[in-house]
């Protein structure tokens, strides 16, 4: 009878884990005065304390923020970006947020096209991505049949690659303000021999770019620590008060160039 007693106890602790692991958990910090909030959404098999600093620099610089701790690896994007973006748009909402912006780290990104796409948002405002996989990664098709691939990038990683069926290519143009920061600084040679230069160590910084975006810069960060530089904390809240990143002498001093500029948008490299 013990025994049973206590495999039951062990089969229901599990199963209450995994209910608990598939809900978001959100971190909110309500600015007094800010009708705008910003929700953030991580990586792949990332947390909430990834996007912590980001979301400290932007309350510093007055915005309310909802930062989404969403479970990446617990099923496919169709299932996953209502969950994640629903949560930070039902938090920001109900502090009255008028307009609501994003900013996502990876497949966060790519969460967000989705759920707006399926649903479009009204009160979306801008939106900055870092290291998004917007036109897949050439890593997911090599490796996405080696075992325990599933296991590590669970199935919405899976679907991050740059054939036909992949999430990305299934996209439109983006409809919305959108600044990207991609990366050049990756510490993984190892992926980095699977995609073309330059890359951040898991996306090609060509694969970043999306149609309709607004603004482009491009930092000496790798994918898995571009959301924790000053450069990109000053220029995610530059787009996201004024839909521009900074100008070139504004952004790092002597580490920044511009790399191309027309009457649409400027291009930055920052080292």
């Amino acid at each position: 009878m013990k025994r049973h007693s206590i495999t039951l106890l062990l089969a229901l602790g599990a199963i209450l884990l995994a209910s608990c692991a598939s809900i978001p958990r959100t971190q909110v910090v309500a600015v007094e005065e800010s009708a705008d909030c910003v929700v953030l959404l991580h990586g792949l098999n990332r947390s909430w304390r990834a996007m912590r600093p980001m979301a400290e620099s932007l309350q510093e610089a007055g915005f309310t923020t909802a930062n989404v701790d969403y479970p990446s690896q617990s099923g496919p994007v169709e299932e996953i970006a209502p969950l994640a973006v629903g949560t930070g748009l039902m938090e920001c909402r109900a502090l009255g947020a008028k307009r609501i912006h994003f900013v996502t780290h990876s497949i966060g990104g790519i969460l967000l096209r989705y759920e707006n796409e399926r649903e479009p948002i009204a009160d979306l405002g801008r939106v900055v991505m870092l290291g998004p996989p917007n036109q897949g990664s050439e890593v997911v098709d090599i490796t996405h049949g080696w075992p325990g691939m599933t296991l590590f990038g669970g199935t919405a990683g899976l679907q991050l690659g740059t054939d036909e069926q992949s999430i990305p290519s299934q996209l439109g143009p983006v409809n919305f303000e959108l600044g990207i920061i991609a990366g050049t600084g990756t510490i993984n040679p190892w992926m980095s021999a699977m995609l073309p230069n330059a890359d951040d160590g898991k996306v090609s910084v060509a694969a970043t770019q999306v149609d309709g975006m607004d603004d482009f810069l491009v930092v000496g960060k790798s994918h898995r620590y571009i959301t924790r530089s000053d450069i990109v904390y000053r220029n995610t809240e530059s787009f996201l008060k004024t839909g521009r990143f900074l100008d070139a002498d504004k952004a790092s001093g002597p580490d920044c160039s511009v790399l191309s500029a027309d009457s649409t948008q400027a291009s930055i490299a920052c080292f």
